[in-house]
């Protein structure tokens, strides 16, 4: 393992005493620990540097590169690889400078307990985030494990079941997994009221849905109503195809400008937990239904800018995907946004207007892409009879950007 300086050793519950003798080798060869109060006081101070975390932990790094080529010792909980200190760390120092020796990981220790094959288990942290986060992965015959992010979170995660009609769901709190005081709490979504929850705990649900439960896939196409709006919206129909054409990836941001309630935002971010998106919109009011509804549908981490996009674009990270909701007529927005776009990123338009029709139109002519012209109608009675209700045509404008 010559030249990894720096080492990251998961400690489970049962303490230095279950650690191989690698770990133990790491530990007792270093010149710096690196850790929380309660793994630093395991190791009898001998005199060696010690870091506890600071706050923020970003601060951490410059600190450990300062110590570059002489050991280095992080001392962390279970798997540090899963969402664990080791990701973190991993983002600024190359792998053959590292040398990580895990512990198991609460999730492997709780599938364990229970009997859940790991697999076919949402694995999810609430430490340090927002607990709407669960959300999206809420559905009948889900199985969640999440790593808590304090006391109250069970409870948090009951009352957004009960909120979405999933009363019976079984929830499973375990805390102290491997040590002496391993214990195991279960109850209710609708009976949970177990106090004197340890700081430390995860928490496995079962997901078990009423006759009436609210089920919300990930895929594009919520229902109107799932979204606070001002009438201002993108619907049904013309989002899931809109999202089918921005072809939401993975790791890939997006820009929604003129997002109106962010309904275009919050599905591509909904379709997967690593998407990201920004919603810039120009209107007060229309911020607020933002924020409300990306708390609502599981996506608090969407970014929100209130401006007008021609003065705001120029300060946001880069974009892999863009949508043009609102502004398609503003001279030179949706060329700019062109230019903003690596190659093979997505550009998507949608007007309603004749002004923005006849933009897009324009911009086609004269940097190619595709036009496509949708017309939705809806049955909906006419007198004591049923007759279609057109809606307003949309013509949408999309490009692939060449490399």
């Amino acid at each position: 393992m010559t030249g990894r300086w720096l080492s990251v050793v998961g400690i489970g519950e049962d303490g230095l005493d279950a650690l191989p003798p690698r770990a133990r080798m790491l530990i007792d060869g270093t010149e710096m620990l690196v850790g929380g109060n309660r793994h630093l006081e395991m190791i009898p101070d001998d005199g060696r540097a010690r870091l506890t975390w600071p706050r923020p932990l970003t601060d951490l790094i410059p600190q450990i590169a300062d110590r570059r080529g002489t050991p280095v010792c992080v001392l962390a909980t279970g798997d540090p690889m899963f969402f664990g200190i080791g990701v973190t760390l991993s983002k600024h120092f190359a792998a053959d400078e590292m040398e990580i020796v895990p512990s198991l990981s609460a999730f492997s220790l709780a599938a364990a307990r229970l009997g859940w094959p790991l697999s076919e288990v949402e694995q999810l942290t609430l430490h340090g985030r927002p607990a709407s986060l669960v959300i999206p992965f809420i559905r009948p015959g889900g199985r969640l494990l999440v790593l808590s992010d304090g006391t109250d979170t069970p409870e948090q995660i009951a009352r957004m079941l009960l909120e979405r009609g999933y009363d019976d769901s079984r929830l499973t709190v375990l805390e102290h997994m491997g040590g002496e005081r391993e214990r195991i709490v279960t109850g209710t979504a609708a009976s949970w009221q177990e106090a004197g929850i340890a700081p430390f705990n995860t928490v496995a649900v079962d997901c078990i849905a009423g006759a009436d439960a609210l089920i919300q896939p990930t895929i594009p196409g919520l229902p109107d109503d799932a979204f606070l709006s001002d009438g201002n919206l993108t619907k049904r129909e013309i989002r899931a195809a809109t999202l089918a054409v921005l072809a939401p990836i993975p790791g890939q941001h997006l820009w929604d400008i003129g997002a109106g309630c962010g309904s275009i935002s919050i599905e591509w971010m909904r379709s997967h937990p690593d998407c990201r998106a920004t919603a810039v919109e120009n209107r007060e009011d229309r911020i607020g239904l933002i924020a409300r509804n990306a708390i609502a549908l599981g996506v608090p981490r969407l970014g929100i800018i209130d401006g007008e996009a021609t003065d705001v674009l120029d300060g946001l990270d880069a974009p892999d995907a863009i949508f043009v909701g609102g502004g398609a007529s503003i001279p030179g927005l949706v060329g700019r946004c062109v230019e903003a776009l690596p190659g093979r990123g997505r550009l998507v338009a949608n007007a309603v207007t004749l002004e923005g029709e006849t933009a897009l139109a324009e911009f086609r002519t004269k940097h190619g892409g595709d036009l496509t012209r949708f017309s939705i109608s809806r049955a909906e009675p006419v007198g004591a009879f049923t007759g279609w209700k057109p809606s307003m045509t949309v013509t949408q404008y999309s490009l692939v950007k060449s490399r």
